[in-house]
């Protein structure tokens, strides 16, 4: 293990001249470091293994247990990188439209692809699904036409290879126009298999160690590992290629494969997803895609009209993302990340194993620290890889470990120092030959029984041998290693350790001190058993620079209140006292309005408290909490109320509770009042009127009976007009006789 100060010191105060002790420490070489290239689009066109993406790509680490090794790792998107796009559609009659489409799409997405790169090549394949029960039909007249009515349909199949990688999009647009629809019986559909066939077989579609990508355009859902039961198909898939004349020949005879197996032969031959999928279906598709890296997922238009538009949005998406992984690591060894990505962003943990909104061009770098907490078997080198998912290149590492120091190879055989000639002195100390122990071989296995051996290891003649904690060798106790290499048993009877103290804050000895058999050695200005109580008053000072603000006593490093009324860590807080509402309406407005005279300063001076807002009233804290507060009522400009309360919790956290609404006092509301002027108007006119027309009827009344009895009260003179003649003239006819 890399020896610590204390221990070196220790080594010193017993007499080891420091040429005498061997201190090996781990290193490390880089074998292969080309730069990155730095190319433009239109410069002279390399090859693909003549572009360099990552730096370095490969080195030696020597690995000291305990002691890590870290290096730098460059990674930069190089522009015009060449593209292989494979092309995976459905061919179940439900896509019989999107085909149409399809069909003009290798010279239009070569059109588009120039434009992000020069070396670009397209291939086509097609997929429905196994060719058993229930998955087909298998009718004779249904396998040689799947499709009803008069539907011109082709034999149902598992996987074709329409078209190997090529940079002649007429070709690509030549054979897929002469496909033809198919069917099957179920709706998700064998698209698994198909894609395990794409990603393995890649003499048979033409990949080059470029960007590759698939594209996987279907309007179902999918089979995986175990629906092949349902076909009488139990074998698991094998992860192997079955391509005879461009054919998947064993979709009878596998099953189809799982999403794990799928996520390993994709990251293991650098294949990036897209999944171009309808509407429907994007629910499943993104679920998948959190289980798959570096795989995205698109919106398919009924028909695929927009399928070009969805290939070049998750290329750009895709790309703009590097992901490192590393391969499996030796037993004991561990590895850590952190990115510096664009714009100074630092992830640590997981996030520092990726970059994201990377641009072509752009430059960003990885800290990859590797440490050993174990040697390996006979201490042979390992190597581990790391590379960026989805890209070809890679970083190559050899570890080797420093399991002894060199002056093992100087040991003396039969040395005197290892009594009279019983072991070999190698290192300051002896390793005995067979039959003999002891620390100096002093002892033989036949000569003494355990007996007499044991009583010599048990402290206070007590039953425990080595306190449990080692082994009795020749009467003396040899104390057990930890897994932990910084954690030690010693002592005479291994009774001490200096991991077994009282611990603060989940560090032993609080981090201010050092465990010595089982004992706390506080460093200087501390003590207590944990070493977890400050001597010094500097925490305490307030900023008056009274201790404790003069209202508490300094305890350890921190201030215990004796006024009940005071808080914090120096006494200095009082959130009941008078005052605080003002001290505080200026930034509880601007943080939870936007309002008041610092909101152009909010950030700066109102930061130092929690906002939590609350709808109503009734739901700010109320008293009797385990820490005091005060509610309070402020007006502001507008002469609006806001409510509030402040508080100091236990944590010394300020916290502040406001009403998101504040109450303000509402104005005349105009609508209702000249309607109701109106309606007034309107009223008393229609009053008056009635008025008038009651008096006129009653006056009508009274003259109408006064006529009446004017009429009644009247005498006329009866006499008659002496020159009146009447108008009636009566004849007698003289020959009339009454008859």
């Amino acid at each position: 293990l890399p020896p610590g100060v204390s221990e070196l010191e220790s080594l010193r105060k017993r007499g080891c001249g420091a040429a005498k002790v061997e201190n090996p420490r781990g290193s490390q070489r880089v074998l292969k470091n080309t730069p990155v290239t730095n190319r433009n689009k239109g410069a002279d066109k390399l090859k693909p293994e003549d572009i360099t993406q990552i730096q370095p790509q490969k080195l030696t680490l020597s690995l000291r247990s305990g002691e890590p090794q870290s290096f730098n790792l460059k990674f930069k998107r190089a522009e015009d990188y060449p593209i292989d796009l494979y092309y995976l559609m459905d061919l179940s009659f439900s896509m019989k439209d999107d085909l149409e489409n399809v069909k003009n799409l290798g010279t239009q997405l070569m059109l588009e692809m120039a434009k992000i790169t020069s070396d670009f090549r397209i291939g086509f394949g097609s997929f429905v699904e196994k060719t058993v029960m229930p998955y087909i039909s298998t009718t004779p007249a249904k396998l040689l036409n799947p499709c009803t009515g008069d539907q011109n349909c082709t034999s149902p199949f598992s996987y074709k290879n329409v078209l190997k990688l090529t940079s002649n999009g007429r070709k690509f647009n030549t054979l897929v126009g002469q496909q033809q629809i198919s069917g099957n019986l179920d709706s998700p559909e064998g698209g698994f298999d198909a894609i395990m066939q794409v990603a393995v077989c890649g003499d048979d579609i033409g990949w080059r160690n470029v960007t590759r990508l698939l594209v996987f355009s279907t309007d179902a859902g999918f089979h995986f590992a175990g629906d092949g039961k349902l076909g009488g198909i139990v074998l698991p898939n094998d992860g192997k290629c079955h391509l005879e004349n461009n054919m998947y020949t064993m979709s009878h005879y596998y099953d189809y494969p799982s999403i794990a197996h799928l996520v390993q032969k994709l990251s293991d031959n650098n294949i990036q997803t897209i999944f171009a999928v309808t509407e429907e279906f994007q629910p499943v598709y993104k679920e998948l895609k959190n289980l798959i890296p570096k795989s995205a997922v698109g919106t398919l238009s009924a028909n695929s009209s927009n399928v070009i538009n969805l290939i070049i949005d998750a290329y750009n998406s895709l790309s703009s993302e590097v992901i490192l992984e590393n391969s499996k690591l030796p037993d004991g060894v561990t590895i850590t990340y952190q990115s510096r990505c664009k714009n100074g962003v630092i992830g640590e943990g997981e996030m520092g194993r990726k970059c994201s909104n990377i641009s072509i061009g752009d430059e960003v770098s990885f800290t990859i620290s590797i440490t050993t907490k174990q040697c390996p078997k006979m201490g042979k080198s390992e190597t581990i890889k790391i590379k960026p998912l989805g890209f070809t290149e890679e970083v190559e590492i050899a570890l080797n470990f420093i399991c002894e120091c060199d002056c093992h190879k100087d040991g003396i055989k039969n040395s005197e120092i290892c009594h009279n000639g019983n072991g070999t002195f190698e290192c300051g100390a002896c390793r005995c030959n067979d039959g003999r122990i002891g620390r100096q071989c002093e002892c033989s296995t036949n000569e003494v029984t355990s007996e007499d051996l044991d009583k010599n290891c048990r402290k206070d003649n007590g039953t425990d041998i080595c306190s449990n904690n080692g082994d009795c060798v020749c009467g003396t106790c040899e104390c057990k290693k930890r897994e932990n290499p910084e954690e030690r048993y010693s002592g005479k009877f291994c009774e001490c350790d200096n991991f077994n103290c009282d611990r603060s804050n989940n560090k032993l000895c609080g981090g201010h001190g050092r465990c010595e058999c089982r004992v706390c050695i506080c460093d200087t200005n501390w003590t207590g058993s944990a070493c977890d109580c400050s001597l010094g008053t500097t925490t305490c000072l307030a900023s008056n620079k009274q201790i404790c603000n003069g209202r508490g006593t300094c305890e350890c490093g921190t201030c215990k209140c004796t006024d009940p009324k005071f808080q914090g860590p120096t006494c200095e807080i009082c959130p009941t006292c008078p005052g605080v509402c003002t001290e505080h309406k200026e930034c509880v407005q601007c943080r939870a309005f936007g309002t008041g005279e610092k909101k152009d300063t909010c950030e700066r001076d109102c930061s130092y408290f929690n906002l939590i807002m609350v709808k109503h009233r009734n739901e700010l804290p109320q008293p009797g909490q385990a820490f005091p507060l005060m509610h309070c009522k402020e007006r502001d400009a507008d002469d609006c109320w806001f409510y509030y309360t402040y508080a100091v919790n236990n944590n010394t956290e300020k916290e502040v509770h406001v009403v998101e609404k504040p109450d303000c006092p509402e104005g005349p509301d105009i609508i209702p009042i000249v309607a109701g002027v109106v309606a007034g108007i309107v009223l008393i006119g229609l009053a008056l009127l009635l008025i008038w027309k009651l008096l006129m009827i009653i006056h009508d009344r009274r003259e109408f009976a006064k006529f009446e009895k004017e009429k009644m009260n009247a005498k006329w003179d009866t006499g008659e007009n002496p020159i009146y003649k009447s108008a009636v003239t009566t004849v007698v006819n003289p020959k009339y006789e009454g008859k």
